[in-house]
This record gives C-alpha cells, sequence and structure tokens, in this order.
C-alpha cells in the first residue's frame, strides 16, 4: 500500500479527483483561459503539451512521487484547474501541496481557499503527516501571498533551485504548515470560506 491512496475529495464547490488522460481537452481549454502557460512563473503547459504533461504526471503517481488531482468546478461540471501532492516523503510523513493552476476566470474566488482546506485536512487527519509543505517562486508574489493567507509559515529561500524551461535559474520560497498548528489553519479557512459564502449571498440579493 503507498502512502497516498487515489482518492476523491468532495467541497461545496470544488472536487479533486485523481488525473486521468480524460481530463485532457477540458484541461486544455481552462489553461487558455489566461494564457497561463505565458506566465513565466508558473509551469503550466501550453495548450498543445497537454498530453505529455498528463502523461508525465501520471508517470510519477505511478512511481510514488506525487498524487495529482483535476479540479472539477462543482457548479458548470468542468474541470478548471490542476493541483498535486509531491515530494511525497512516507518516511517522515511529510507532503508538499504544489503545481496548482486554476482558470484565470476562476482566480481569486472561493475555489482555491476550498482545495488547500480540503488537500490539507486530508493530509494531516487522513495522512497523519506532521508538516505539509508549500513552494513558489521568488517572483511569484500573489502566490505568496496566497500562501501567506492560508497560515503557512514562511521557512526560507531556496537558492538556484531549479532550472526552468527557457533555462532561467529559479530561487523556490518555502513553507510549511506543522501539524501542531492544523488546527488553527483549518478554523481560518473554515471561516474565510464562509465568510466568502455570505459575501456571495449578499451581493445575489442585491442584484
Amino acid at each position: 500500500m503507498s502512502f497516498v491512496e487515489p482518492v476523491t475529495l468532495q467541497g461545496r464547490h470544488a472536487t479533486l479527483e485523481p488525473l486521468a488522460p480524460e481530463h485532457e481537452e477540458d484541461i486544455r481549454e481552462s489553461v487558455r483561459d489566461g494564457e497561463l502557460w505565458k506566465l513565466f512563473f508558473t509551469m503550466v503547459p501550453a495548450p498543445e503539451g497537454i498530453g505529455n504533461y498528463i502523461a508525465q504526471l501520471l508517470a510519477l503517481r505511478e512511481r510514488g512521487l506525487a498524487f495529482p488531482f483535476a479540479v472539477r468546478d462543482n457548479a458548470s461540471g468542468k474541470v478548471i484547474g490542476g493541483t498535486r501532492y509531491l515530494n511525497i516523503d512516507a518516511a517522515n510523513r511529510r507532503v508538499e501541496i504544489g503545481g496548482t493552476w486554476y482558470a484565470g476566470r476562476m482566480q481569486r474566488t472561493g475555489i482555491n481557499t476550498e482545495c488547500k482546506l480540503m488537500l490539507l485536512e486530508h493530509a494531516f487527519e487522513r495522512l497523519d503527516c506532521i508538516a505539509v509543505e508549500f513552494r513558489t517562486d521568488w517572483f511569484n508574489k500573489r502566490s505568496q501571498a496566497a500562501i501567506e493567507r492560508l497560515g503557512a509559515k514562511r521557512d526560507g529561500l531556496l537558492r538556484n533551485h531549479m532550472i526552468m524551461a527557457d533555462g532561467r535559474i529559479r530561487d523556490t520560497v518555502v513553507y510549511s504548515i506543522i501539524r501542531s498548528e492544523w488546527p488553527g489553519v483549518k478554523t481560518n479557512l473554515q471561516f474565510k470560506l464562509e465568510a466568502g459564502a455570505a459575501s456571495s449571498t449578499r451581493g445575489h440579493h442585491a442584484d
């Protein structure tokens, strides 16, 4: 039995389901929304590379190195993003949550908060992790702010950490949430989701 077993995580706004080849067309459509592959600090593939992208992630899953999810929007039924567990360390009960992206229209919504809550809850309460890591590009300030809003604390900077597809050498900012912090982080994320839902409802009635 592998540390991370296949699982589907169901939320109010989104469902995380194991990535599969049949997600290819929805993913291709989603990356076009915002032309995500053109952002130099992300690793989202261009539309023509989606097939290879899925194949590479499924190969990592077979080796137990990552577990990729497709993010399905419950309202539309469409796959609108992706995320995954990676750097899976069963011996030390640690995982990283990363490789996360969303179609442009879904950014700055409650989708990311709910997906992170589901992934963290599964990691700490089902996999019994002692820590969950997040990593992002030094230049991706929006991602750093989003990670900090989750309640993660900055561990440090890995300099000259990765060689990107364009040859740029990336510095990586590392964050983590440890097990003792999880109850507080969970309460904070649940509060954010409820506050967002209440705000959406008020806005709907105002229309």
